[in-house]
């Protein structure tokens, strides 16, 4: 089922073009102008008609989000390690993917505060949940590509906390321009970080992805038996 590996691809991609769309088209019709700053992603989504877009966009990679924690939860819970680490993840994956759909449907230039909670819990939590999972790579169960995918996502997971710490500090000390790189920057390497799934999602079995009563296990192997005869009288009948 590497149709999985897909999932946090088009994540990736969709996010990456979607906020700089937002970008171009609020330089383009001058709602934030680069000869006085670098702007934040915020800014740039706050005017019409691209505000209309950065909602939308944030709404859908919100959902796209919280499926990806849902799988890389269940995913973790097959290779036997259902631990505290592996509930922490989905509660963190949960709440940064709402703190997403937050930023994108009350506008800075709106409802400031409100904006602000919702990236607090998009950039911190959703960094949290990241060092999390780094943790729950080592934990679950061995794959061939953890070798490679580990140490890319420590190093990301790292560059993402640095640039949280620059970002805050750029902009409580006036430099607003610096911080807004920062954020961009970050928010590139989410996305970067949810491409990264694919390489653990190439893996997944659909049937583990599954979730049953522990009293529908005899249903269920009644079915697969019914199936497999089914698919030996249909070979027979054709022979």
């Amino acid at each position: 089922m590497w149709l999985w590996a897909l999932l946090p691809i088009c994540q990736a991609v969709f996010g990456t073009l979607g906020i700089w769309t937002v970008f171009a088209v609020s330089v383009s019709n001058g709602s934030v102008n680069l000869t006085e700053g670098f702007p934040y992603i915020s800014e740039c989504g706050s005017y019409n008609p691209q505000s209309c877009l950065f909602s939308q966009m944030c709404n859908i990679c919100s959902v796209l989000a919280l499926w990806i924690v849902i799988i890389r939860f269940q995913q973790v819970k097959d290779f036997g390690n259902h631990g505290k680490a592996n509930i922490a993840g989905i509660i963190l994956g949960f709440i940064s993917s709402v703190g997403i759909s937050i930023i994108g449907n009350f506008q800075q230039s709106v409802v400031k505060s409100i904006h602000l909670l919702g990236a607090f819990l998009a950039f911190f939590l959703g960094l949290a949940y990241f060092w999390v999972q780094l943790l729950l790579t080592y934990r679950a169960g061995r794959s061939q590509d953890r070798c490679w995918v580990g140490p890319v996502r420590a190093f990301c997971c790292s560059l993402c906390t640095l640039l949280v710490v620059l970002m805050v500090v750029l902009h409580n000390t006036g430099s607003p321009s610096g911080a807004a790189v920062c954020e961009w920057a970050l928010v590139m390497l989410f996305f970067g970080l949810f491409g990264l799934f694919a390489a653990e999602f190439r893996h997944i079995d659909c049937l583990h992805l599954t979730i049953q009563k522990p009293s529908l296990g005899n249903a269920s192997v009644v079915v697969n038996s019914f199936v497999v005869d089914a698919f030996k009288t249909e070979n027979t009948q054709v022979q």
